[in-house]
């Protein structure tokens, strides 16, 4: 279980708009022809993935500042992925690599309306293993927000891992961020992924979910308003439902509407949530008064739609991020 090595930069005071994301970092085996089963296909394009890694991404890709914290498996997979961060601008201090498991693999069946279903090798892999003891709550104390999602929930040593580090981070005054990125495969059963997801829902300050997100979660129509505020308590700041092409919903205490998407030629879904989650991201560690100002909360929810639709426009996730001429092209040229 060595620290990251080589070539990674000594630790110096963050900028204060510090992103860290928790959680996995994962090889993604896309089919290379949409449309197909993963028996039927002939071959795979390899895609550097894993949510919370591909937000960190999103956030250094769109200028900001931003960290990584997980573990890797110290094998050629999982040197390159950390290679990959370093290569696209993220903090890798907190990255960990352990001698006695692989780093995780999902092959990812596309179907022809770029939409995804996910078959996981992870029994166990590197990033379940983290523990507490080794978290870099250091950098973790250095930023403005600290985001993630529920994978790192599902076992141990990594929940109690996660668990602490949200903790060392609310006590530090950061802002946490929640996106669940439901993956059923992984947990033991719905309920299991269900109770999971929720048992951190209150330690969030923002938490963006998608329409299918509170379907699953709520049990009900994702279009009634009842059941998305269902999942609103008293504390969060602001509540996001994604609904794909057509733009997403917020909830705040005291403003609630929606903001218009984009309509692209999509190829695949994959981390069109996370380009959308980091440029969110970015701009509430510039201004957190977005939270309590309706106008400019619309202007950064239109910017993250944007995001999100050119995400969509490519395959793999972290190769499809956007840069933020490319965003700003695609919003003058108007939402749906």
């Amino acid at each position: 279980m060595a620290p990251l090595g080589d070539g990674v930069a000594p630790a110096v005071a963050a900028a204060p708009g510090l992103v860290v994301s928790f959680g996995e970092m994962l090889i993604d085996f896309v089919p290379d022809v949409a449309g197909v089963s993963l028996a039927e296909s002939a071959g795979f394009v390899k895609a550097p993935g894993g949510a919370p890694a591909n937000v960190a991404c999103a956030v250094s890709k769109l200028g900001g500042s931003s960290a990584f914290v997980g573990k890797f498996g110290d094998d050629e997979f999982g040197h390159m992925l950390v290679e990959i961060l370093k290569q696209n601008g993220v903090n890798a201090e907190g990255c960990l690599f352990d001698q006695h498991a692989r780093t995780a693999l999902a092959f990812v069946t596309l179907k022809s309306n770029g939409e995804r279903e996910f078959m996981f090798y992870r029994n166990p892999s590197a990033d379940m293993l983290l523990t507490e003891a080794e978290l870099n709550l250091d950098l973790i104390r250095r930023a403005r927000i600290f985001h993630y999602g529920s994978i790192s929930l599902i076992t141990e040593p990594c929940r109690s891992a996660h668990v602490a580090a949200t903790r060392a981070a609310k006590a530090a005054g950061l802002l946490c961020s929640y996106d669940p990125n439901v993956r059923l495969p992984l947990w033991p059963s719905p309920q299991a992924a269900r109770d999971g997801i929720m048992s951190i829902w209150k330690e969030a300050d923002f938490i963006k979910v998608s329409d299918d997100e509170v379907a699953f979660l709520t049990q009900g129509d994702a279009n009634d308003e009842k059941n998305v505020l269902s999942l609103w308590f008293d504390g969060l700041k602001l509540l996001i439902v994604t609904d794909g092409e057509k733009g997403c919903r917020y909830f705040t205490k005291d403003f609630k509407g929606s903001v218009p998407g984009y309509a692209v030629n999509t190829v695949d879904t994959t981390g069109a949530g996370d380009a959308f989650v980091g440029s969110l991201l970015l701009n509430v560690a510039k201004d957190d008064s977005i939270f309590y100002n309706e106008a400019k909360l619309r202007e950064v929810l239109q910017f993250s739609n944007a995001c999100g639709a050119i995400c969509t426009t490519q395959k793999g996730a972290i190769p499809a991020l956007p840069t933020t001429a490319a965003a700003l092209e695609l919003i003058s040229k108007g939402s749906n």
